[in-house]
């Protein structure tokens, strides 16, 4: 079949009469499952609460609710076995549940489920021995190992055997390209992600997790006939937004049901293996490799430099000297945010050269095909275009480019297909040069993924997201910098990420070594060089979280607590397993207490709260000094003063200039800042642009005076002291005349900097500030007074105070967190949450559903709460099919784009939103459930209120493009993920039965649901 062929629709298929009676039972069997799976997504859209979902041992969880201690014993009785391999690069352990007997796994005399034309790996060996005993299995290798041969074999065991299987992944695209593979392999396979059902009565079902998940919440009966689950990609459980799903599903799944968990390599596999085993009470074993196949070399490319330097070779090994040849190589070292902002600015033409440098060399060098990582969806096709001068196709390729080209469009609109975007990316596919971005439209995404597959695409530009789940190896793996921008600092990519992207790099059974080339634009340090390169991979750390959704339906399943699952969360079973150390500590902690033991303890305690009460008195003095009506007067440029931000004090620093600007949090409020000159760390790196990384250096010989904006909070002294600021302080010499200023000034002053006080000199004469000096000044009498003034052995006494009270602040944070440790976490949230749906009507007093939670019980695509609101209060009604889908993107759009104009319309639909998401923020905190409500109104985006509106009211792709800034590829992700809400208010209409409302959001869900936006997956 070709790979852009339509398959045929699954309605279109009769079921033949078979006379055999065996065949005739099987037949009747799959008769039923594709009832069971109709009827199970008619639930999904639809369902009356009623759910069949298998109750969990209730002497288990009774024994939890009596006795938290009990359970905490189970998981410290987890043994873990270690299983000797053949091979030393794989390691094999297994848990064993408390009070099991640990047995060896025995080799299957019978023929295998699955011959492979290849040598298995060590790793693949035992993940298979461990299937054929019946026993859940957590594999753990690289990127590109083989870890999808131990996925196969479960499958085909699970069809011999005449059981279902799941095969669930991450992500909607990860399951279409998993299907086609497995279809071909397999046949008997169907597909279920929301978007698309294909034979939902198949042996072998591949589907998202959250598929999965709302199975499990439903009590499908599919489940029955289940016996194995493969989880691709697990480590996405530690994704912040969706890895709860991944958690719930594994805490849900029957205890009959066994489990292959397939992910990259994690430092802490054999931890999650125990939570498996401690919840499931099974053996759970783990399989792990840090083997690759096809080693890696890495490079670093400098900025400005002429050459690479192998820098780690394929035996791992760090090489110091070509490092330092690789540093002394840039051509500047200095501020490492300069060139990247310069980039993200769009400055890109010395980063387009050098990209085009290394991609000439890795040309020359076969290093082809290959994959370059950047971390911005500009910068990809700003690259890209940059190497308008190379081809790298032969004429046979570029006439394959073109004709796979066409057979994907072709299912498009002429219209469509003569949009920019498909028609500017063919130029580039010819010359063998792709770019892979969230901004592309998916089927332009796709073609360049099957493009790049074959070989056809030689040099592709692409975003981290590339690195998750495909399974798209190359030559060459290139980095365009070292650092990221990750919405809130510009920090360097952690190892994980490093790794999770060099992993692409080295194909295996083609290549003898992987290349992987780090450009690096500013001096960098040998250990952050290591940390990077060879540093650990990231854990996988719990991302459980409650939502509304989840507590309403697991209120409505009957024989499942809410607190069940969460004693059963990885985060609970992680927190627990902190206590052996913790108590540890603690031990520790309490010997040291009581080993600090000197006289004359009660007076020095005096002492101490004199001087902390004499600090609070100045630090109020200082707050009535700093409110904008009393200080503006005295912020002259050359004031010195002394500033302090958290922990990091600057001391004394020159105020440049100052000025008023609108509070980003709060629009009606004005903020001052404080243009300040300051002192740092010569010999520490930092980044002017995030002055989280400035190391004060004012006592230091060796410093750099920087200009950095502080608000007026930040000051803790204001002195009467103005110095002459050089005019050219920006410039080396500048600094230095500064610099020589600050020390004659302070040596004259022999450090003791004279203060404005604040009657006499700034004349804030309120009774307020009369009784705050008065205090000073008794509180500074009765310190000069004390006696412990008179000890000889004052310093030392001090000294042995202040390690003995910073003991006891250890011991106390030690025991606190204990305390935490040891309380099942979460649950004060979950009484939060249920005053909240007690407030709101969602619940009755002893926790039964009333309508509207039966409703917010449907939604699961976006907030609840908000959505259930506005249905049942007619906020629908009046609105029409336009305007209700555009009312409905605020809650899916997620990217930043300009400001858009809305009509009059629109914006009132708006306002009702924003009004709605008001009262439950107000709710919710008045309920302890903690929002910041400008933060939370914020987060409904109306960015493509209006593109949306065009949309459903019938305008082209190519007409509503025109309309914003926002990538193609969003706005089609926006419509999809739009699509899943409406199907979901279609299912809540029917909840609360309101058939006009249902036929309202079926409306725009079919005018939606057109050309391009929809266009079918070509892997389908």
């Amino acid at each position: 079949m070709d790979m852009f062929d339509d398959f045929a629709d699954e309605e279109a298929v009769v079921e033949q009469v078979v006379e055999d009676p065996m065949k005739k039972l099987e037949s009747e069997k799959k008769r039923k499952a594709r009832e069971e799976s109709n009827l199970l997504l008619a639930q999904m859209n639809n369902d009356d609460g009623g759910g069949l979902f298998e109750e969990m041992p209730e002497a288990k969880r009774g024994r939890f609710e009596e006795n938290e201690e009990h359970e905490q014993e189970d998981m410290e009785h987890i043994i873990v076995h270690t299983i000797r391999t053949d091979n030393e690069n794989c390691t094999h352990e297994v848990a064993i549940p408390p009070k099991s007997v640990f047995t060896e796994l025995k080799k299957s005399n019978a023929e295998p489920a699955k011959y492979y034309p290849f040598q298995l790996d060590a790793f693949q060996k035992q993940a298979i021995l461990c299937i054929e005993n019946n026993q859940s299995v957590l594999v753990s290798a690289h990127t590109s190992a083989g870890k999808t041969v131990v996925a196969t074999y479960a499958i085909a065991q699970c069809l011999r055997e005449k059981q279902r299987v799941i095969y669930t992944s991450p992500i909607k695209a990860l399951s279409n390209q998993k299907y086609r593979e497995l279809e071909e392999e397999f046949k008997d396979v169907g597909l279920m992600t929301g978007d698309v059902t294909i034979n939902p009565d198949a042996s072998c079902l591949v589907m998202t997790t959250e598929i999965l998940r709302s199975m499990l919440y439903r009590g499908s009966e599919i489940m029955k006939e289940v016996g194995w689950v493969v989880y691709d990609e697990i480590h996405y459980m530690r994704d912040k937004e969706r890895g709860v799903v991944w958690e719930e599903t594994i805490i849900l799944m029957s205890q009959h049901i066994k489990q292959a968990f397939l992910s990259a390599t994690i430092p802490n596999a054999r931890e999650f293996a125990q939570w498996v085993c401690f919840i499931k009470n099974h053996p759970v074993n783990v399989v792990y490799t840090d083997y690759r196949p096809t080693p890696l070399q890495h490079f670093i490319y400098p900025v400005g430099g002429e050459g690479m330097y192998e820098v780690v070779n394929v035996k791992g090994e760090f090489r110091e000297d070509k490092f330092r040849d690789a540093m002394s190589g840039l051509s500047t070292a200095g501020d490492s945010a300069g060139s990247f902002q310069k980039r993200r600015t769009g400055g890109g033409t010395q980063g387009d050269s050098n990209v085009l440098k290394i991609i000439r060399s890795v040309a020359s060098n076969d290093g082809l095909n290959c994959i370059v990582f950047s971390f911005s969806r500009k910068e990809c096709e700003s690259y890209a275009i940059s190497l308008k001068d190379m081809d790298f196709n032969q004429p046979n390729e570029k006439t394959m480019v073109k004709s796979v080209y066409e057979s994907a469009i072709s299912q498009l609109s002429p219209e469509d297909q003569n949009l920019p975007q498909i028609m500017n990316i063919l130029p580039l596919l010819k010359r063998g040069i792709g770019v892979h971005h969230s901004g592309l439209m998916p089927i332009l995404k796709e073609t360049i993924e099957i493009l790049f597959g074959e070989g056809l695409v030689k040099v592709l530009f692409a975003t981290e997201t590339f690195s998750m789940g495909l399974n798209m190896p190359a030559r060459t793996v290139v980095f365009t910098s070292a650092r990221k921008f990750d919405g809130t600092d510009n920090r360097y990519i952690s190892s994980g990420e490093y790794i999770q992207m060099a992993g692409r790099a080295g194909r295996r059974g083609k290549d003898d070594r992987g290349t992987v080339i780090l450009m690096v634009d500013s001096a960098m340090s040998a250990d952050d060089a290591k940390q990077i390169i060879k540093g650990a991979t990231d854990p996988l750390n719990s991302q459980f979280r409650l939502t509304y959704n989840m507590v309403l339906n697991l209120l409505r399943v009957e024989g499942v607590a809410v607190s069940w699952i969460i004693s059963h969360s990885f985060h609970q079973f992680q927190s627990f397993a902190k206590i052996p150390d913790i108590n540890k500590k603690c031990s520790q902690a309490e010997k040291k207490v009581a080993s600090f033991k000197f006289p004359w303890e009660n007076e020095m305690n005096t002492y101490v709260q004199l001087k902390e009460e004499l600090e609070k008195t100045r630090d109020e003095i200082m707050k009535i000094q700093r409110e904008p009506r009393n200080l503006v007067g005295f912020l002259h440029a050359g004031r010195l003063l002394s500033v302090k931000s958290g922990d990091r004090d600057f001391k004394w620093g020159v105020l440049n200039q100052f000025k008023k600007e609108v509070n980003p949090n709060d629009k009606n409020d004005t903020i001052y800042v404080c243009d300040m000159i300051v002192a740092i760390d010569k010999n520490r790196k930092h980044d002017i642009t995030n002055p989280a990384t400035l190391v004060p250096g004012f006592d230091l010989p060796k410093r750099h005076w920087v200009r950095v904006p502080m608000s007026i909070d930040r000051i803790t002294a204001i002195s009467a002291i103005r110095l002459k600021i050089p005019a050219d302080i920006n410039t080396t010499d500048g600094e230095m005349r500064l610099d020589s200023v600050m020390t004659a000034a302070m040596n004259r002053l022999q450090g003791d900097v004279p203060l404005l006080h604040p009657i006499t000199d700034m004349e804030i004469k309120t009774k307020d500030m009369y009784a705050l000096v008065e205090r000073e000044k008794s509180l500074t009498k009765r310190i000069e007074d004390h006696s412990m003034n008179r000890r000889d052995n004052f310093d030392e006494l001090k000294m042995l105070y202040q390690q003995k009270m910073d003991a006891i602040k250890e011991l106390e944070a030690l025991e606190k967190e204990r305390k935490g440790l040891k309380s099942t976490l979460h649950l004060e949230e979950l009484n939060n949450r249920k005053r909240v749906l007690r407030r709101l009507g969602y619940l009755t007093t002893d926790d039964s559903l009333e309508m509207k939670g039966r409703v917010a019980c449907e939604l699961s695509a976006s907030d609840e709460l908000i959505l259930t609101e506005m249905l049942l209060k007619g906020v629908f009604n009046s609105l029409d099919v336009a305007q209700t889908a555009a009312l409905l993107s605020c809650f899916v759009f997620q990217d930043n784009c300009s400001a858009p104009k809305l009509s009059q319309e629109l914006q009132s639909c708006l306002s009702v939103l924003q009004e709605q998401a008001r009262h439950v923020a107000k709710v919710s905190n008045e309920c302890k459930m903690e929002v910041v409500e400008d933060k939370y109104v914020g987060s409904f985006n109306p960015g493509l209120m209006d593109v949306v509106s065009q949309w459903v009211s019938g305008a082209s792709f190519c007409d509503i493009v025109k309309t914003t800034d926002v990538f193609e590829g969003s706005i089609i992700r926006c419509l999809r993920r739009l699509e899943e809400v409406l199907r979901e208010m279609i299912g809540a209409a029917k909840a609360c039965a309101n058939a006009d409302l249902e036929q309202k959001f079926e409306d725009a869900r079919k005018n939606l649901k057109r050309d391009i936006v929809f266009a079918a997956s070509l892997y389908l």
